[in-house]
């Protein structure tokens, strides 16, 4: 839960990374540039700018300024294995590409987050149903940030530091936060549960210690004392790119940003086969080929 600390550094990464983008893109030559294998650099722009408008909207009680026909039916439905499909639906009406209006619309809905006066600790729908703390959504944007970031400045061959005490807000403010409240349908999935309850206890210097608990096709904070199956001890930047499939988990244990132990590691995949950020490394969507 975000406490005055908290809170503050949520503001100050949010700024931070929003002001880190836009001075990369502003000076990119080309909009047009791959930055994945499906997004351009425009389009990679566009994704964090719908992002940031949907979460003023949330905010602020209001209708998205982007028109996208049945969005909010959408989002009300989406799990974790069809993010993918939202996103390809509101890029698909969302059609503004040119990176000085969107970085314009960035800065614009970025202001209006920071200056919020809502309780860091109050809640607001997100996909799936998902019960996010406006904390949360600062941190889940940060996120976004870093991540796009990263991908654009790999495109432009352009460094790229995502500070570990900020990337780590995505774990502490908005997963662990929502699992406490109410995660809705958005970790529903099709793929396969595993046979018996998997606990796996997370573990970072910049992050309160946390076990989750799978079983019986649900997620939930286990009591601090209670026993695991895995102990995974990361570095927070490096964890999340591995986690949305930038880097490959060989890549990450081989740098020690990931230490996977405990008394039952084998029992990961499973775990993470159901409690994925969307990643077909990790997890395939049901009916999708492994990227």
């Amino acid at each position: 839960m975000a406490g005055p600390d908290r809170w503050s550094v949520a503001n100050t990464a949010l700024r931070a990374a929003a002001d880190r983008f836009t001075g990369m893109v502003a000076t990119a030559l080309s909009p047009t540039v791959k930055v994945t294998a499906d997004w351009t650099l425009a389009d990679t722009v566009a994704h964090v700018v719908s992002i940031a408008v949907l979460y003023v909207s949330r905010m602020e009680g209001t209708e998205v300024a982007i028109r996208v026909p049945g969005l909010e039916d959408m989002l009300a439905v989406t799990n974790v294995d069809t993010v993918a499909d939202v996103n390809d639906h509101v890029l698909a009406h969302f059609t503004e590409r040119d990176p000085r209006v969107l970085l314009s619309q960035l800065d614009t809905a970025v202001a209006h987050l920071l200056a919020t006066t809502a309780d860091p600790r109050s809640t607001v729908s997100w996909l799936g149903n998902a019960r996010v703390t406006v904390g949360g959504l600062f941190a889940h944007l940060t996120n976004e940030l870093l991540v796009h970031g990263w991908d654009i400045a790999r495109a432009l061959r352009r460094p790229w530091p995502m500070p570990d005490e900020h990337a780590a807000l995505y774990w502490e403010l908005f997963m662990f936060d929502m699992l406490r409240d109410s995660y809705g349908v958005l970790l529903n999935t099709a793929l396969p549960m595993p046979r018996h309850h998997v606990s796996v206890q997370f573990r970072s210097r910049f992050t309160p210690t946390t076990t989750l608990t799978l079983g019986d096709r649900r997620v939930w904070i286990a009591p601090p004392d209670d026993p695991f199956d895995v102990r995974v001890r990361f570095r927070p930047a490096r964890f999340n790119l591995m986690m949305f499939g930038r880097i490959g988990i060989a890549q990450a244990v081989l740098r020690r940003d990931v230490v996977i132990g405990g008394p039952r590691p084998w029992r990961l995949p499973a775990f993470l086969r159901v409690v994925h950020m969307p990643n077909g490394r990790l997890a395939p969507a049901p009916g999708r080929p492994r990227a």
